[in-house]
């Protein structure tokens, strides 16, 4: 039986993680035996988890600006103990992490997964994190980007070299994110009883997913359709600041900060569209699950979400970090006839299902597990 070790920053409600926990069942499921190690000590997934059967535990580094060089032996204490087949981490301080422990506990196979295509710190900049990338890029066998347009940016930034990088898109359970019009006007009924449009958010309250963008927009959108409002499931670090400039603005009636919910597929299927206003990405999950739940959506034109959304025939696409292109954006798409939204939804479920189911995914990741791992028992 293969092991797997899934070592992951952090392990709270966000995109990244979430495909680091789809992933581990899914893996356990085929017979792997899977074990999940976390930097920081883990905020959720716990009970998934435990309840898959998938070993789970942390490195205990503690959150600051000074890099804490305990986590470098406390992982080779857990790759020499656990013994995987292959360290598989997830995100830049994990990716740096894994490669950084490589010389000190021997594993046949590192493969680092980079979520972003933007590597900017709390200070703005992502250089020091891409010299970090570039210097340490001999100690891992490949580093995996969720989007073509990650892939292409890291090979140009010199993160990684063309050869040692290669696409495997984030995964998804489509049969969970999958339409369904009764649940979802029961969902409706008890959010929104009132006729109108109702534009769905979904994310952490940060700097990446640029709120204050959709809160200016939907001002611009809400002064031209009154029966319109927008629910925000999330939480964050600029939740109250997010929430002072909906009062400013004078819409915060307009606006539902529903907090993190564990019940977004039914949310989803309350909506009547989805609007991401990103200012930088890699392969947001939320946009799969909106298109896997036959919403028409509206998303700034960055990192992955192009592969998600398709121009005019899925969603609409416009510009970060312009209100006034948003708010049009999301207007042109209210004013379509509702068999039309409805239609453009199946469309993009359609290329969900085709191109990121979560099985399909996984085949992808066995594939090339199994690849790697044939290569490094070839070098011995």
């Amino acid at each position: 039986m293969k092991r797997v070790l899934l070592l992951s920053t952090d392990l709270a409600y966000g995109g990244a993680e979430d495909q680091v926990v789809r992933l581990a069942r899914h893996l356990k499921a085929r017979g792997w035996e899977v074990a999940v190690a976390t930097m920081l000590a883990p905020r959720a997934y716990v009970t998934e988890l435990e309840s898959a059967g998938v070993s789970l535990f942390s490195l205990n580094v503690q959150r600051g600006r000074v890099p804490d060089v305990r986590a470098i032996t406390r992982l080779a204490k857990a790759v020499r103990r656990w013994r995987p087949d292959v360290l598989h981490s997830h995100m830049v301080h994990a990716n740096l992490l894994a490669r950084l422990t490589r010389p000190l506990a021997k594993v046949p196979v590192l493969v680092c997964t980079a979520h972003s295509i933007d590597e900017r710190g709390a200070r703005g900049s992502g250089r020091g994190r891409i010299w970090a990338y570039r210097l340490t890029d001999r100690l891992c066998d490949l580093t995996t980007q969720v989007s073509r347009a990650g892939a292409k940016r890291y090979v140009e930034l010199g993160a990684a070299p063309e050869r040692k990088i290669r696409l495997l898109p984030n995964g998804i359970d489509t049969a969970a994110f999958s339409p369904d019009v009764s649940s979802g006007r029961a969902m409706r009924a008890q959010l929104m009883p009132e006729e109108g449009f109702l534009w769905l958010a979904v994310g952490n309250l940060t700097r990446a997913k640029d709120y204050p963008t959709l809160l200016r927009a939907f001002a611009l959108v809400a002064n031209e359709q009154s029966k319109s409002s927008l629910f925000i499931a999330g939480g964050g670090p600029l939740q109250g600041r997010v929430e002072t400039l909906a009062a400013e603005l004078t819409i915060a009636q307009r606006i539902r900060f529903l907090g993190q919910r564990r019940d977004i597929p039914q949310l989803m299927r309350a909506a009547d569209a989805f609007v991401l206003s990103s200012a930088w990405e890699g392969l947001p999950m939320v946009l799969l699950e909106a298109a896997a739940s036959g919403l028409p959506i509206v998303a700034t034109h960055v990192g992955g979400n192009r592969e998600v959304v398709v121009e005019g025939r899925t969603g609409v696409l416009t510009a970060s970090g312009d209100p006034g292109a948003l708010a049009q954006a999301m207007l042109e798409l209210m004013a379509l006839p509702e068999e039309e939204r409805r239609e453009m939804g199946m469309r993009g479920r359609s290329h969900v299902v085709e191109h990121y189911d979560m099985e399909q995914v996984v085949d992808q990741w066995e594939a090339l597990y199994l690849e790697l791992l044939g290569g490094a028992e070839g070098r011995q």
